[in-house]
């Protein structure tokens, strides 16, 4: 995986990874999204891993997916979670052993895959590719890994599907420019597709969600880390900024505030 960070309805992946306790509590108010979990969903039901099929979890992160696989591929399976995060990676295998999962977990890279030639059934990869910047060989190791008739999930965000309302449209529109600047690939959601298609795997199916934050609340550490960086660039004036975040304040206060990405997925498999 080329980064463990998570990324909620905006940048929660700006908390550093060298604080494990805000990187895991990041990772779990954002697997708590009503829009994460429904996809989430869906692309289980898409993979349908089965028992004693061998799943791997690129970027597993604090392992609840990897959790999953686990349970779905039963005793006779096995599932594997690739996290380059050593305190996150320790977070996955503390939880995993609280409630007795098989999961596993071991250190690697999206690039380097830990496995060999066609050995799992099952892929799972989630916002891991807007963090390469070089996914197509993150999707060549896919390919490689699978087995025929093996199935992969990718679910990526595309940070150029940014809302934020309401406000001035032009303050708006830096603002939400400013999240594409994050990621190493800010528009992975919508390449997801092609690039696996291009490694020779055949694409099944197509999903999206909307991740909404809370209407009635702004995320000021995330709005404030936007708004201060465009002052300081000079995109937007003091003023402005003040005039948003006063225009926010009030859209919060009448439930009328919107803020959202969308996150897209794409369920293939490797040809039998």
């Amino acid at each position: 995986m080329g980064d463990s960070r998570p990324n909620s309805a905006f940048h929660s992946d700006n908390i550093k990874g060298s604080n494990t306790d805000l990187l895991v509590g990041a990772l779990d108010v954002q697997a708590a999204s009503a829009g994460v979990r429904r996809l989430r969903e869906w692309a289980h039901r898409g993979v349908a891993a089965r028992p004693g099929e061998r799943a791997l979890d690129v970027g597993a992160g604090t392992g609840s997916e990897t959790q999953a696989l686990a349970a779905a591929v039963g005793p006779a399976g096995d599932a594997l979670g690739v996290e380059p995060n050593p305190g996150v990676r320790s977070a996955a295998e503390r939880r995993a052993a609280e409630v007795g999962s098989r999961a596993r977990f071991v250190d690697g890279d999206a690039l380097a895959l830990p496995v060999g030639d066609a050995d799992v059934d099952v892929v799972w990869c989630e916002r891991v590719f807007q963090h390469l910047a070089e996914p197509e060989k993150a999707a060549t190791e896919i390919a490689r890994v699978l087995r025929p008739g093996g199935r992969v999930a990718l679910l990526d965000t595309d940070w150029a599907t940014t809302i934020l309302h309401p406000g001035e449209a032009d303050v708006v529109a830096v603002l939400t420019g400013g999240a594409l600047t994050a990621a190493a690939n800010p528009y992975a959601g919508r390449k997801l597709a092609g690039q696996l298609a291009a490694v020779g795997l055949e694409i099944d199916d197509i999903g999206s969600q909307a991740l909404i934050q809370d209407h009635r609340k702004v995320s000021w550490p995330i709005i404030r880390m936007l708004g201060e960086g465009a002052v300081r660039r000079d995109l937007i004036t003091e003023g402005q900024r003040d005039r948003l975040y006063a225009d926010l304040t009030v859209a919060a206060e009448q439930s009328a505030l919107h803020m959202s990405v969308t996150m897209f997925g794409v369920i293939a498999r490797r040809p039998a």
